[in-house]
């Protein structure tokens, strides 16, 4: 038995560095704040305007999410930068897909021992993603868990709230048989599929810090680690007279699962694949994985982060608007009757 006093920060939670890094990312936030983002950090809520947004008859849309078990191959390449960019993107990229604006974003970070150095990393880099989004960082969660969390892991979280004008709200029944859809290049496999990833770098013991065989200008680690494209601007720059009908954002169940949830049940969408190159770093994963087609376009983006679908007459002016706002879109399929109970067909690919 002993008499000594058992304090907080002996059980490992140390209060007084988490106020150090409250204060130290202040300037951090500050830079995405935004028509509407008011108040400070350290409240017990993060505060915003909306009226001063401009909006007239606002809808609201929330999206949260995380990045998966690429976290893990963050933690062991410290690109912690790069993970902050993607954790917005995954919860601004879905609010876009209702046509919704990001307006703000929050964060919840969670490690067994504070280490501010990495904590301030994710952070710039989730200012970062919020920046490329349009939105503010208005807040956020850090959580010190001693015992749950071990060495050094950590877990990240976030949500993205946007608005749009309730009559410009993106709905399903729009998109109709004869609609066109375009494609939006990913920059990789953005933060879905990275359970199957790591499996294939621990099952062919590879090692991701030398250059793979289809890339020879970077290594594995950078190419897995590259984050996820925000794609806000390719929404106002071809939405400018509100020429889409919807969106749908590819993550996981990639294009197998995703596009249904824009269309109505009666359509399926006939992608135009023979055309379309399977980026290398797709055709490698096939390849190391000895997975079928299906299963890859089940499981990964294969390239395409982004689908819009638009009327034949408004085709080319939203993707020269979106190619002008400096994103890579292409015609990849149009809309046909369902006449056979399937949603997705991919006209010259073999699943």
């Amino acid at each position: 038995m002993t008499n000594n006093p058992i304090t907080y920060k002996d059980s490992g939670v140390n209060i007084d560095e988490g106020n150090k890094l409250v204060s130290e990312i202040s300037d951090i936030t500050k830079a995405t704040s935004i028509k509407g983002a008011t108040g400070e950090l350290g409240g017990f809520g993060g505060l915003f305007d909306l009226k001063k947004t401009g909006f007239k008859d606002p809808i609201l849309v929330s999206s949260t999410d995380g990045v998966g078990t690429k976290l893990k191959l963050a933690i062991e390449t410290k690109s912690y930068f790069n993970i902050g960019i993607d954790l917005v993107a995954m919860c601004a990229n879905d609010v876009l897909a209702q046509g919704a604006k990001p307006l703000f974003f929050m964060d919840y970070y969670a490690t067994g021992k504070l280490d501010k150095d990495i904590a301030i990393e994710i952070i710039k880099g989730i200012a970062e993603g919020c920046k490329q989004s349009g939105c503010a960082l208005i807040g956020g969660e850090t959580a010190e868990m001693p015992g749950h969390y071990e060495n050094n892991n950590f877990d990240l979280a976030g949500f993205c709230v946007g608005a749009v004008e309730r009559n410009n709200l993106f709905k399903k029944s729009a998109v109709k048989s004869g609609d066109y859809v375009i494609g939006l290049s990913s920059s990789g496999i953005h933060s879905n599929g990275y359970s199957l990833v790591r499996k294939v770098l621990e099952t062919h013991s590879i090692n991701i810090f030398e250059a793979p065989q289809f890339d020879k200008s970077k290594t594995l680690a950078n190419i897995l680690m590259e984050p996820t494209i925000l794609y806000t601007n390719a929404l106002l720059a071809g939405n400018k007279k509100h020429e889409i009908k919807s969106i749908s954002h590819i993550t996981g169940g990639g294009l197998i699962e995703n596009p249904p949830r824009a269309f109505n049940k009666n359509l399926t969408i006939k992608f135009d694949m023979k055309n379309y190159e399977l980026p290398p770093l797709f055709k490698w994963l096939q390849s190391k994985a000895n997975i079928s087609l299906f299963e890859l376009v089940k499981t990964f983006n294969c390239g395409i982060g982004l689908l819009i679908f638009v009327s034949k007459k408004d085709l080319e002016t939203v993707m020269m608007n979106i190619n002008k706002a400096g994103y890579n879109s292409f015609l990849i399929g149009s809309m046909i009757e369902n006449t056979s109970n399937n949603s997705v067909i991919f006209d010259g690919w073999e699943l």
